[in-house]
């Protein structure tokens, strides 16, 4: 397959891309411990693609709204990598974990320092880091979703957050344990309050795709002035492309070829750095917690198009 010229966009794709997914069997479960979306229908489906110059298309529920959960950590982290530069690598590492993204087992022999900003340690770490920058880590993150998707009705899903704060103790050990290697800096109550809310942002394909082109953008935001330096960017991306997707990176980097993000919610961002961004979302989850329609159709993408970073 040839690769497409910056002439063409991506509608025929993603139509195509929609048609196969629709006659595909078996889209997995949601997610069942947060009742929100355990009710959603795992057979939704909607794709989007965001160009540089702000024009965005799709195809399916691609403007329905959904639970961003996961996502968010890239805008965290990006948030938070602008203020305070490389100093945040001395508290959260850049390497794929290998467990599942709520694991405690690497903590205790790492001294409290998380492998990578994407598992939930990591991301409770780089909130508590942001947070202690802004003083309200969750309202500077719906701030820039909005600024960048130019959707100001984004907002925070209280019940999702209230069903999250009830399932999350595992995550309130996480933070605790980071606490007592001084490797968390705010009081945990408020900590999670932030971090909950942060994860029940509701947003569309549409939504998010146009605002993960800072990435696309090598750091440059939707108004033209620069988040992140050009090599913090790459940095992003790099870590979107090893530690994304929980314990299946390297088999998403091998299907798909992408820097990718992805949230049990069942979204998932992706970058093509210089030409476009994408948000997938089909809410039936594999074993690992990532959309078994949005690999399917990331991967289907980049077969058809011939673009990835490789």
């Amino acid at each position: 397959m040839a690769i497409m010229t910056s002439s063409m966009t991506f509608r025929p794709v993603l139509e195509r891309i929609a048609s196969e997914i629709a006659r595909a069997p078996g889209l997995g479960r949601p997610a069942d411990y947060i009742p929100a979306l355990a009710a959603r229908d795992p057979r939704s489906f909607g794709m989007a693609v965001a160009e540089l110059d702000g024009t965005v298309y799709g195809v399916g529920d691609w403007r329905e709204p959904f639970s961003t959960q996961s996502l968010t950590k890239v805008f965290t982290l990006a948030l938070d990598l602008a203020r305070e530069g490389d100093e945040l690598w001395e508290h959260v590492g850049r390497e794929p974990s290998g467990n599942p993204f709520n694991s405690l087992v690497q903590l205790e022999y790492e001294n409290g320092i998380p492998r990578n900003p994407f598992i939930n340690a990591g991301a409770l770490v780089v909130t508590d880091r942001l947070h202690t920058r802004t003083a309200d880590a969750a309202g500077e993150l719906l701030a820039f979703l909005r600024s960048e998707s130019g959707n100001p009705a984004l907002d925070f899903d209280q019940e999702v957050a209230a069903s999250e704060s009830a399932h999350g103790d595992r995550n309130a050990a996480l933070a605790h344990f980071m606490a007592a290697y001084g490797n968390i800096d705010n009081p945990i109550p408020v900590l999670l309050d932030r971090y909950f809310r942060q994860c029940s942002t509701t947003a569309s394909c549409a939504d998010l795709a146009l605002a993960t082109t800072f990435l696309a953008r090598h750091g440059v935001r939707a108004d033209g002035t620069r988040l992140l330096t050009q090599s913090q960017a790459k940095q992003v991306n790099a870590v979107m492309l090893t530690c994304g997707t929980y314990d299946a990176a390297g088999d998403f980097a091998y299907r798909v070829g992408l820097p990718c993000k992805s949230g049990v919610g069942g979204g998932i961002i992706a970058v093509v750095p210089g030409r476009c961004t994408l948000c997938v979302w089909s809410p039936g989850l594999d074993e690992r917690g990532n959309s078994v329609a949005g690999v399917a159709a990331l991967d289907r993408f980049t077969t058809l198009t011939g673009v990835s970073v490789f």
